[in-house]
């Protein structure tokens, strides 16, 4: 025997006033689960306002080629569409180091990667180079390399003054599984640029710089050439040069962002 169709109020006076029935309700499906943010990549364009990093031969400031290079590779990860993007300053202004690496734990980022141009005491080396943090450095040339970078801060408030044995401990502390990460995302970074753009010998390295230092953020510097050396600064100074770096630096980023996502796929089964 068939059920008989109950009305409710609403629908019967909408019956007697000659209004147009709505829908039958129908059972309620459950809303499709929210997909999980994109991860988000902070870039960290190196020095910047009253800090203006190395200075070329022929006058280039690296703050404004690491900015310039910042906003091209910001350019290329939002077109692509498989990361969200910020930058740790977007125009000239000075940032101590402590603070760059708080703006990216505080947002939530998945990686940073610091952009520089630096020099050397050797004009004749030329080429991109990718670092790492730890607490010792894996050659002179980057022991160097990170006290100059460190010593930034002199514009500033100082690395919040602290004295070296705290910053060794602090140092010390860093989970293995960040720096792990990080040494993934370096591998990833110079394989990418192996083929592309040229590369300083041995070009995976590691030091204590202290925009590294992040507990729980994979982090990575990247000298994109040498400010000291003729050729790299005319290179960088042009932007087509620049947009082929930040698309090699693209590469390696959504290649690192990419096996992350499959390892956790993995976990979850």
């Amino acid at each position: 025997m068939a059920q008989p169709l109950i009305l409710s109020r609403r629908l019967m006076l909408a019956a007697f006033a000659g209004l147009p029935l709505p829908a039958l309700a129908q059972p309620r499906r459950p809303a499709p689960a929210a997909r999980p943010p994109l991860p988000l990549v902070m870039l960290d364009p190196g020095h910047g306002g009253k800090d203006p990093g190395a200075i070329g031969v022929s006058g280039t400031y690296e703050k404004h080629v690491s900015l310039a290079a910042a906003q091209e590779l910001r350019r290329q990860l939002e077109a692509s569409g498989k990361c969200r993007v910020a930058l740790t300053r977007g125009r000239d202004v000075f940032i101590p180091l402590a603070d760059r690496v708080g703006i990216a734990q505080r947002q939530g980022a998945s990686l940073f990667v610091s952009m520089h141009a630096d020099a050397l005491s050797d004009p004749s080396v030329r080429g991109a180079s990718v670092y790492t943090m730890a607490d010792t450095a894996s050659d002179p040339q980057t022991a160097a390399l990170a006290q100059r970078e460190n010593s930034v801060d002199r514009f500033g408030a100082g690395f919040r003054d602290m004295p070296p044995d705290v910053a060794h401990i602090l140092s010390s502390l860093v989970r293995q599984e960040t720096r792990q990460g990080s040494a993934r995302v370096a591998r990833t970074m110079v394989g990418s640029m192996t083929s592309q753009i040229g590369l300083i010998a041995n070009p995976a390295r590691h030091a204590r710089f202290a925009v590294l230092k992040a507990t729980d953020v994979p982090s990575i510097l990247v000298e994109m050439g040498f400010m000291s050396n003729r050729a790299d600064e005319a290179a960088l100074r042009r932007p087509e040069h620049r947009a082929r770096v930040a698309g090699v630096m693209r590469q390696a980023i959504e290649t690192y962002l990419a096996a992350g996502n499959r390892a956790v796929r993995v976990a979850a089964g």
